[in-house]
């Protein structure tokens, strides 16, 4: 059974929230004011909406000194460091998900796997080209058709990005399938994306909210 923590209230907007909607803030010994994205820091936490206006208005605000009851020093930089600490926590996440055999990578495997493997993702580089995107996503509308809007496709990390998370050159598609590594990763890109406020997917394939839809392999039936 997975651990139930209390909620919390932010700072900013004063509503209680689950733990995993908010980011934990400590004070460093020099009085800075610390993101504690894993909950693991000693000492007393405050609590801000995992979005980056949120912490920007904190920032703003000076609303940890507040909070801490305390002299806390607020980086202006906050919010872009915490979305940098977030992309690489993502890239991580890809990286282990390659490590327990989640990731296919080459655009002729990748196509393959979107006609008959049990994939959760698709993963371009954010350089990736329009007519890779379009002939990977004729065949997923096929398989899809209107559970398209809640399939994933990721666009978020770079060619650069994606060849350190898979020790591999010039990745520029690749297909997420089902499997423990892939939830890690799909649950960190929900959160990196939710900080940024990223509100449409821009390869127009859907929005990208809810649960993502499994494909299973060809020839079986849906549960």
């Amino acid at each position: 059974m997975p651990r139930h923590e209390p909620e919390r209230t932010c700072i900013v907007t004063r509503e209680a929230r689950s733990p995993a909607e908010l980011i934990r803030f400590v004070l460093g010994p020099d009085r800075q004011v610390v993101p504690d994205l894993k909950h693991k820091l000693p000492g007393r936490g405050v609590w801000v909406t995992a979005r980056s206006t949120m912490v920007d208005e904190a920032v703003k605000r000076r609303l940890f000194s507040r909070a801490f009851k305390a002299e806390a020093k607020a980086s202006e930089t906050l919010s872009r460091d915490i979305e940098r600490m977030l992309r690489d926590d993502l890239r991580q996440g890809l990286a282990l998900a390659n490590k327990a055999g989640c990731v296919i990578t080459g655009f002729q495997k990748v196509e393959s796997a979107v006609m008959d493997k049990p994939i959760v993702a698709l993963i371009h580089a954010a350089e990736a080209a329009e007519d890779g995107r379009r002939k990977l996503a004729n065949p997923l509308r096929k398989r899809l058709g209107e559970a398209i809007s809640s399939f994933p496709v990721i666009q978020v990390l770079s060619n650069d990005e994606l060849d350190l998370a898979l020790g591999r050159s010039h990745v520029i598609h690749a297909a997420l399938v089902a499997g423990a590594g892939s939830d890690g990763f799909l649950n960190r890109w929900h959160r990196y994306r939710t900080y940024c406020g990223f509100e449409a997917n821009p390869s127009g394939l859907g929005n990208e909210t809810g649960e993502p839809t499994i494909l299973k392999p060809a020839g079986t039936e849906a549960e």
